[in-house]
């Protein structure tokens, strides 16, 4: 059996699988925002519930809202700040007391698609997640690539490609710096360009609601987050070309990106053609969950 962890900003969440990725339970809770300890005892708890349900012992991959730096096993560049400097692996592992896997929560999206969603059967998959932030992670032939340095997909944090006047120097970021990717796709973006522009704090859906009610505010406001997307994977294509884009987190689910987003990259990239399919994710927000369990698979 297949554990899965899925350590959140939001939720924590965990999956059990049979080896053939039958799903055999599932539980979720809030997550203790800001804390720490709170968060490894649930961790613990919820795979005690799920083993004492089912009556079975299970290996236990675990997804992080960050990543471990490579040498000192720190947390590192977590969008829940409360992990980064936290040696998470090590408490994690004294807490459970059993062999643990722990990755970056977007290398287990991308593995998840990667294996048995909707990039299965590509080579290098790019897993994207806009959702309260923005990150990435690489799948290849089915297993998340980290890189020496764990940054892997990491393009969230990289400065919005040919910025404009107008968009410099860009929000401060929670990484210290400012302007980057994330600040300007994110949900909280999304909605923070709508109230820059004249327009009321509304929700991403409710943007778009108004959108296809042909309000021009909102139809700009789209326009520009669309056109700072395409930037954004521009810079993807025109460095690793993976074989397949596929979409995640609550951004994704703003179906105008699939029609609208093919021609934006291609009006950035080097190359003339851009020819990559971008895909909507088949498990949603359960992808890395399951990523987290397949991290045991042989």
């Amino acid at each position: 059996m297949l554990i899965g962890v899925d350590w959140g900003g939001t939720k924590i969440e965990v999956v059990a699988l049979e080896s053939d990725g039958t799903e055999l339970i599932r539980v979720r809770r809030d997550t203790p925002r800001g804390d720490y300890r709170g968060c490894l005892t649930m961790v613990r708890d919820l795979i005690e519930e799920v083993e004492s349900t089912l009556g079975r012992k299970g290996s236990i991959g675990i997804g992080i809202p960050g990543s471990l730096e490579p040498i000192s096993r720190l947390g590192k560049g977590g969008s829940s700040t409360w992990i980064n400097g936290q040696p998470v692996e090590a408490d994690l592992q004294e807490i459970l007391a059993r062999p643990i896997r722990v990755v970056n929560d977007a290398d287990c999206f991308a593995s998840s698609e990667a294996t048995d969603g909707a990039g299965k059967g590509y080579q290098v998959v790019f897993g994207v997640i806009i959702a309260s932030g923005t990150g990435a992670g690489v799948a290849i032939n089915g297993r998340a690539h980290h890189g020496p340095n764990n940054s892997a997909g990491d393009w969230g944090h990289n400065p919005l490609p040919l910025a404009a006047a107008e968009e410099l120097p860009g929000d401060p970021c929670y990484c210290g710096k400012s302007g980057c990717v994330e600040t300007w796709l994110s949900g909280y973006s999304f909605t923070r360009d709508f109230v820059r522009h004249g327009g009321e704090e509304l929700k991403p859906a409710e943007i778009m609601k108004l959108k296809r009610a042909e309000d021009q505010r909102a139809i700009e406001n789209y326009e520009r987050w669309i056109d700072r997307v395409g930037r954004g994977l521009s810079v993807v294509v025109n460095t690793l070309d993976p074989d397949i884009f596929v979409m995640g987190g609550g951004m994704s689910n703003i179906e105008e990106l699939y029609q609208d987003l093919p021609g934006k990259i291609a009006q950035y990239t080097f190359s003339p053609v851009f020819a990559t399919p971008i895909v909507k994710s088949m498990h949603g927000d359960s992808s890395g969950v399951r990523g987290a369990a397949w991290l045991w698979r042989s």
